[in-house]
């Protein structure tokens, strides 16, 4: 075959515009990230609300059980798996930091997951953290006792030394993980996707209850609602950090909370 009847495969494919192919490798992006993240746990959380709502037993005789021992009779491998557990999901946290820094030079700085303004940051979070917790957790029980809800143990470690620690630690980890992807991953490629700022709020907020779901429906909205208030204030403040703090502390309340109080009490 000569020379001017070679062509190659290449030229005979059609161009494609470079704002639709970076538009198609964001939403690609995003798919994945979802996926190998709290867009996997959304999909097993609604599997598993569909399961217990298939069961002869009602929702709210069910139990959710969070933070539960691997091997409660050897402290020191349970406590291997509990670290372990807390710190393997924070690599998804540097991957989407990894695909944002291909866009933006820094983003930790862009989310607002830095430490510049500590002060802000800290009573800012505790602010949001007296807001969300009081009326969370009265939703929580209202929801129990309609019957919409499965009974939330939120802590059932093992009595050990390191058990407050682990669960202070794992509360951060919840905290980190979410805010990082759910606000400031999530909200800056899909506004990068031209999405309107409502149906980013709402699209964010509908992931963020579902992988709550496996708890029953009050989980489910009352996340929906904090995940809302949390992407607003977001983008009033451009700051994550303060909502890792709000995040943080409401599970260090839950998770030690429970631990001290549970025992003591018959309505949580």
């Amino acid at each position: 075959m000569g020379q001017d009847e070679t062509v190659s495969n290449t030229a005979l494919e059609p161009a494609v515009p470079q704002a639709e192919a970076s538009r198609r490798r964001l939403t690609i992006e995003v798919v994945i990230v979802l996926g190998l993240s709290l867009g996997q746990s959304a999909v097993y959380s609604i599997l598993r609300i569909i399961e217990r709502m298939t069961r002869n037993v009602p929702l709210s005789q069910q139990t959710s059980t969070l933070n539960q021992s691997a091997t409660p009779d050897r402290p020191w491998l349970d406590l291997t798996y509990q670290l372990v557990n807390i710190i393997f999901p924070l690599f998804a946290v540097l991957l989407v930091l990894y695909l944002l820094q291909l866009t933006h030079p820094r983003p930790w700085r862009m989310i607002g997951f830095d430490l510049r303004r500590p002060g802000f940051d800290a009573w800012f979070g505790l602010v949001i953290a007296a807001a969300i917790g009081v009326p969370g957790l009265g939703l929580y029980l209202g929801a129990r006792a309609l019957g919409f809800n499965t009974q939330v143990q939120a802590a059932a470690l093992a009595d050990n030394w390191w058990t407050v620690p682990v669960l202070i630690l794992a509360a951060a980890e919840n905290a980190i993980l979410e805010e990082v992807i759910m606000i400031g991953y999530l909200y800056t490629r899909l506004r990068q996707l031209s999405w309107r700022w409502p149906m980013i709020i709402l699209g964010s907020a509908l992931i963020r209850g579902s992988y709550h779901l496996y708890q029953g429906f009050g989980g489910f909205v009352g996340n929906l609602i904090m995940g809302a208030v949390f992407g607003l204030v977001y983008l009033r403040w451009k700051r994550v950090a303060p909502l890792v703090v709000a995040h943080t502390l409401l599970d260090v309340v839950s998770f030690v909370g429970y631990t001290l109080v549970a025992p003591h009490v018959s309505w949580l």
